[in-house]
């Protein structure tokens, strides 16, 4: 064996020496095809067919949208306008309990647990999400049982029991929610929900997301069928399909959502909430002993969190992409982060501010955008004792940000947020909620390219436009924890229309 193993090697450096001189290879370029290779055949795309966003609008009314993709599996859902902006003529928190209700009993399922063995067969898995102005029921199970899952889904919005049983197991539900949303370390839920409250005081987006503890007991089965009644319509509905053939979607929206006689009657929609936005601005404060949330036996240092919002726009107007490209290039996060590419190590956020004041443990940029306003807004935190210069550090950044955005950093951006698109739209869960909540808001559906076309056009300019145009609007405040330093909203106001964002000197005699 060692004989013949020491000539294999010998062949190989004399194989080796003859090739590696390049005499033995035959001089063709690689763009050539090889000789007595057949030609290739490559795939085609029939023009942009594969790629478009079918619509189609039934009689009713109700919009079928669907979007084909390769694969066994698809994702089909029901999307309902209608979310926590439209309870002002109700006790608030329908929303919230018609999220933790969905996919219970209904006309033809006996419980949740039938519905859940019926998708098991197609190996499906349901969910229901409510948002301040959408309600959205989803499946994704196998294309095969498509049928199943259309007449499911119009069993669970259309058919739902509401036994009391149910109603009081989400009370219990909806409590224990309340209480985590309170009790744990990350304030970020509870402080969108407090900014929202201070920007659109009393209105449409600014009413509460969550059920607040005093309506918990007052919405009742008949309190949800007088909401259902008015908001549940086939024109305020789109059925939505990522990964199947639109004439197979709208066969079976034919078949099950078009003659249906919903659970709570039909009748014509008479309190419909068509308010738009009305951004007041304003203050919010919770004070809260932060000093005891850690859940381990290392303890998280106490933190007072503050965001600082002003009125963007609408994702209906052609300033949306700025305003998102704008967010991109603030960035941020927090102290701890890792790092590496593509975590927005180089955002503002990060470099003028989390890099230069050690002691801040998180500054975050965040746009929220809705089909009649906007909010873009900075969430930081930091020890009570400097929350002071913390505010002033917060809004310097916003005065900056009507300032030249460098070339490099806003092709950064750009390219960032193009990525960050197109790598959410490779799951199929993700384009179907783009495909519903476009179609839902627009009746059409603006494809990737296109939005990435309309990012590459953003230029300084219109980054300098819509920040001059964002901070003549009053700030919205939100402010959680010790706040003993915190500035008045007055003193924060002033710093937001100044030249450099710095908050009115104080002098005290005692200090």
């Amino acid at each position: 064996w060692s004989i013949i193993s020491s000539v294999i090697f010998l062949f190989g450096i004399a194989a080796y020496r003859k090739y590696s001189s390049g005499g033995g290879y035959p001089n063709i370029s690689l763009s050539t095809p090889l000789p007595g290779i057949p030609k290739p055949v490559f795939a085609s795309v029939d023009g942009h067919e594969k790629y478009e966003t079918k619509i189609t609008t039934l009689e009713n009314g109700l919009k079928v949208a669907s979007q084909n993709k390769f694969g066994q599996f698809c994702t089909v859902g029901i999307l309902v306008n209608s979310g926590s902006r439209h309870e002002a003529k109700y006790p608030s928190g329908i929303a919230h309990f018609i999220e933790k209700l969905a996919f219970s009993s209904t006309a033809q399922y006996g419980s949740k647990d039938e519905i859940l063995l019926t998708l098991e067969k197609h190996g499906g898995i349901c969910d229901c999400q409510t948002s301040r102005d959408t309600t959205m029921y989803a499946v994704s199970a196998e294309v095969k049982g498509l049928d199943t899952v259309v007449n499911l889904l119009s069993d669970a919005v259309l058919q739902p029991r509401l036994l009391e049983e149910e109603i009081e197991m989400t009370r219990m539900a909806v409590r224990f929610e309340l209480e985590d949303l309170n009790m744990r370390p990350d304030p970020e839920p509870l402080l969108t929900e407090m900014i929202h409250a201070a920007a659109y005081r009393g209105n449409t987006v600014g009413l509460p997301r969550f059920c607040p503890v005093q309506n918990v007991e007052k919405i009742d089965k008949k309190v949800l069928h007088n909401y259902l009644r008015n908001y549940y319509c086939p024109e305020r509905m789109v059925l939505a399909g990522v990964g199947i053939e639109h004439e197979q979607l709208v066969e079976c929206a034919r078949k099950y959502l078009l003659n249906v006689k919903p659970a709570w009657g039909i009748s014509a929609p008479a309190n419909v909430d068509l308010s738009v936005a009305q951004y007041t601005g304003g203050i919010v404060k919770m004070e809260k002993d932060m000093s005891d949330v850690s859940l381990g036996p290392t303890p998280i240092p106490e933190l007072t969190h503050i965001m600082i919002g002003l009125e963007s726009c609408s994702f209906l107007e052609d300033d949306f992409i700025p305003f998102a490209v704008l967010n991109m290039m603030m960035g941020g996060g927090g102290s701890f982060s890792a790092g590496g590419p593509g975590k927005g190590m180089f955002t503002r956020l990060y470099l003028n501010v989390l890099n230069r004041h050690h002691w801040m443990y998180n500054a975050t940029s965040y746009h929220h955008s809705y089909e009649d306003s906007g909010l873009l807004c900075i969430h930081a935190s930091a020890d009570p004792r400097q929350v002071r210069e913390m505010v002033e550090i917060i809004t310097k950044e916003f005065i900056q940000m009507a300032g030249n955005a460098g070339e490099m950093e806003l092709e950064r951006a750009k390219t960032q947020l193009k990525s960050m698109l197109m790598m959410n739209l490779e799951s199929r869960p993700v384009i179907f909620e783009d495909v519903g909540r476009q179609v839902l808001s627009t009746g059409k559906r603006k494809l990737p390219h296109e939005l990435c076309d309309l990012i590459s056009n953003v230029t300084a300019g219109d980054i300098k436009r819509v920040t001059t145009k964002m901070l003549r609007s009053k700030p919205a405040v939100a402010a959680l924890g010790d706040l003993t330093e915190l500035p008045s909203y007055e003193h924060i106001q002033a710093a937001l229309s100044s030249k450099d964002g710095r908050l009115p000197r104080m002098y005290r005699l005692f200090r």
